[in-house]
């Protein structure tokens, strides 16, 4: 073991250290290690957030949608099939997505009716999310056709499965003189976990939706579901060269731009100023070394006169702040994830699902992640050494034994 290290760690077990020093030392462990783990919950927190709305958002709705670039009504029943047949495509099913004003007993709210045919990957999701009641059919024995209605929807204009509900699609609305309600029959009431469907959405068979607002029975959308959400980009390019210039496509990145971009800014934000924190913690391990240094002055004297060389002697410091720097990153590590299991098991991050869309938010802590956070504190604890390892490194030997 060289004389380096040897000295590094018997002065920080060194029992005459000074009370002042040695509680530098702790509070610079401490103040380290707390950065390290609220760096790493802040990470697991953005990560739970983003990955619970991604998931929520692909769930309910379509990875691309594809209409035509006039926005009328797809009416050339080829193109679902053409679709299917473009590399990365899983499914492809017309689709609605209509506005109306639904009434209850308790009153009328905003509704979103949405048509899917009884295979799509849509009705899957929906026969998940199902909370009371079933899938609809075409017609019930009364002769209504029904729905599958979303639990904050229901409960606000007060219908439960079974009920009748009354709905004034907006189409129907602009096109009719007498504006007609139609008449809806309650099958079931789903809870998706995102407020905004919850809140909003319809479920209809795609033949009751599109009798709604188009003559023709016809769709207005396709509805595509890929392989990898994230080639979604280069699915959508290849259905447009496949369908030609008179379709355009949506994809669900570009739905939900200006959510995501907000999620990104929001946890830029955070890690500078935590990041920050960390920085300033970093800053005790300078203090409690300028203090050993002072401290060990004649220590440092005596190893300069017997030939120490200066960078052997800035070496000890170093290595000194560096395990400081280590402990505190290491205990930061394990506090941090302790939180997020903790975290996790007693769903202690809940919010208001009417303002943030999700009800409940996991902490998703990744190794790559934690690891960054970890040599993050160590690097910036290393560079605090620097200074007082210089001072130390260029006292005179003579001048300090002399003063001593």
């Amino acid at each position: 073991m060289s004389y380096e290290v040897f000295l590094a760690f018997r002065y920080l077990r060194s029992r005459h250290k000074r009370r002042l020093a040695r509680i530098t030392a702790l509070v610079a462990v401490c103040g380290i290690a707390m950065g390290v783990a609220a760096l790493i919950v802040a990470l697991a927190l953005s990560n739970g957030f983003r990955d619970e709305m991604r998931d929520k958002i692909l769930q309910g709705t379509a990875h691309i949608n594809v209409l035509r670039s006039d926005g009328l009504p797809i009416t050339d029943n080829d193109v679902t099939s053409q679709i299917q047949k473009v590399d990365g495509v899983i499914s492809a099913s017309a689709t609605t997505y209509d506005g109306a004003v639904a009434r209850g007993p308790k009153g009328s709210a905003y509704a979103v009716l949405r048509g899917i045919e009884s295979g799509a990957g849509e009705a899957q999701s929906l026969q998940h999310w199902l909370a009371a009641g079933s899938m609809f059919s075409t017609a019930a024995s009364s002769g209504e056709p029904q729905a599958v209605v979303g639990v904050e929807l229901a409960n606000r204009i007060g219908v439960s499965t079974g009920d009748v509900l009354l709905v004034i699609p907006a189409g129907a609305a602009a096109n009719a003189t007498n504006v007609s309600t139609r008449r809806l029959r309650v099958s079931g009431v789903f809870r998706s976990g995102l407020f905004e469907y919850d809140s909003t959405w319809i479920y209809l068979p795609l033949g009751v939706a599109t009798s709604f607002i188009s003559e023709n029975h016809s769709a207005s959308i396709v509805s595509v579901q890929v392989n990898s959400p994230e080639d979604v980009k280069l699915v959508a390019a290849n259905i447009k060269k496949t369908l030609g210039g008179s379709y355009s496509t949506i994809d669900w990145q570009q739905a939900n731009q200006p959510l995501f971009a907000a999620l990104a800014l929001e946890r830029r934000m955070g890690l500078f100023i935590i990041g920050l924190i960390i920085a300033i913690a970093a800053l005790n391990i300078t203090t409690m070394l300028i203090l050993v240094v002072v401290e060990r002055r004649r220590d440092i004297a005596v190893l300069r006169a017997l030939g120490a060389k200066a960078k052997g002697v800035m070496l000890v410091f170093v290595i000194e702040g560096a395990v400081v720097g280590a402990v505190g990153a290491l205990i930061g590590i394990v506090v941090g994830l302790s939180a997020c299991a903790i975290g996790n098991y007693t769903k202690v991050v809940s919010l208001p699902a009417e303002v943030y869309s999700i009800s409940n938010v996991p902490l998703n802590a990744r190794l790559s992640e934690t690891l960054i956070a970890g040599v993050v504190a160590f690097v910036l604890s290393v560079i605090a050494t620097l200074y007082p390892a210089r001072a130390a490194a260029r006292m005179r030997p003579v001048d300090t034994l002399r003063d001593s």
